[in-house]
């Protein structure tokens, strides 16, 4: 089983964020890979150990995204594939969307894995772009991977209500949440493997694409501070606290 895993080199979230104009600043900072894809890495391996299967990771960055790559490859991923091309600065989620699926669409791969959304972009569109692209079925929110025969996947998807068991035929496009698994930490002989694993670095014209097909149509309209937490409100039970809270949670929908 053929598998490509989306991964992402972003500011470390441990750290806080600087701004660079109207977007975050990555140039010069501590960057890691994305802890949401780790999941996703996770997911691939599992599939690869119960299907004698393979992993790549495929990612688009600048040069320094080769960090989040190896660390990746040392939890036991195969292999790597980093799209780098100065035209692609300041892309957005389309053009990102359009650069990794022309990558992963380089192979003939059985599935595509993904986290639900980036942690320092939080779109949650990437995914089913992706698969859009490729021309596949996308199954979004999987919460576990139930099973698969190499001709279709069972998953359960996460929902607001519980979750739906759906079954997709293959290749498909999934993005995994993060109670699909507990990643596995590298060990030292991993991070030690993944200095000699393959990675190929592809410009845009390797994957035949010029400098007017990445063009951003997308912009910040407005910039903010978060809203800071409010304080909350002390209930002192005088005999009728058991019914406001009872209120209190009915007014927010809670019951």
């Amino acid at each position: 089983m053929k598998i490509a895993v989306c991964v992402k080199h972003i500011p470390d979230p441990n750290v806080p964020p600087e701004m660079d104009g109207d977007r975050l600043k990555r140039a010069g900072v501590q960057g890691v890979l994305d802890p949401g894809d780790e999941f996703g890495v996770e997911a691939g391996l599992q599939l690869k150990e119960a299907h004698e299967g393979e992993v790549t990771l495929v990612s688009m960055g600048p040069e320094v995204a080769m960090e989040a790559i190896r660390r990746a490859l040392s939890m036991g991923a195969d292999k790597g594939i980093l799209v780098s091309d100065d035209a692609l600065a300041g892309a957005d989620a389309l053009v990102t969307a359009e650069v990794l699926a022309a990558a992963i669409g380089r192979d003939d791969f059985d599935l595509v894995i993904a986290g639900v959304e980036s942690t320092d972009g939080y779109t949650g569109t990437l995914p089913s772009t992706i698969a859009e692209f490729l021309g596949l079925p996308s199954v979004t929110a999987v919460r576990r991977i139930v099973s698969t025969d190499g001709r279709t996947i069972t998953v359960e998807r996460q929902t607001a209500e519980g979750y739906h068991v759906v079954e997709c035929t293959l290749p498909a496009v999934v993005s995994v949440t993060a109670s699909v698994n507990e990643p596995r930490y590298a060990s030292f002989k991993g991070i030690m493997a993944a200095k000699k694993k393959p990675v190929e670095t592809l410009s845009l014209a390797d994957l035949g694409l010029g400098a007017d097909d990445v063009v951003v149509k997308q912009r910040v309209a407005d910039l903010g501070k978060a809203e800071e937490r409010k304080a909350g409100e002390v209930i002192t039970d005088d005999g009728s606290a058991a019914k406001r809270i009872a209120d209190f949670l009915q007014e927010a929908k809670v019951i």
